[in-house]
């Protein structure tokens, strides 16, 4: 009785292990991954105002419009590599829509990185210039997010 007892014991632990360790992997990340959400939603933030004008759904206001491209530009600028712990994908931690493929590929994530940061300097300084200045210049910084979106954020 002892020995099925410490062979029931034994399986419940080697159960519970792969368990504990994925929600681990996990939670270890919790804050990177709440810090990296919160990054992008400032982002889109922003872009949903420039989106507005664009789409004629808000009247054009160069400072307005200067401004969000502006806030959009700052973020930009920011080095976020500490957000992006290999690790902190959709498959290993909850809560994320970040693919595995971002830390198997990360040369063209970065790439698509600097394509998407050139487009959002070239908005910065067309935004307050004229509705036309600032369509000419929303639609490549949106052509680079979904470029990266495409391969490297789960739907």
């Amino acid at each position: 009785m002892k020995n099925f007892a410490k062979v029931v014991l034994c399986s419940a632990i080697l159960v519970t292990i792969p368990v504990s360790m994925s929600a681990t992997a996990g939670g270890q990340f919790k804050h990177q991954i709440e810090a990296r959400q919160g990054y992008y939603k400032m982002i889109k933030f922003n872009f949903g105002v420039l989106g507005a004008m664009v789409k004629g759904k808000k009247e054009y206001n160069a400072d307005t419009a200067s401004t969000a491209a502006n806030n959009i530009y700052t973020l930009s600028k920011l080095n976020n590599e500490m957000l992006w712990p290999k690790g902190s994908d959709n498959n290993q931690a909850k809560g994320t829509s970040a693919k595995p493929a971002i830390w198997e590929n990360f040369p063209d994530v970065q790439e698509k990185s600097r394509n998407w940061k050139s487009a959002v300097k070239t908005l910065a300084s067309e935004a307050g210039n004229g509705l036309a200045a600032l369509r000419a210049s929303f639609g490549p910084v949106g052509k680079s997010c979904k470029s990266c979106h495409d391969d490297y954020k789960a739907k």
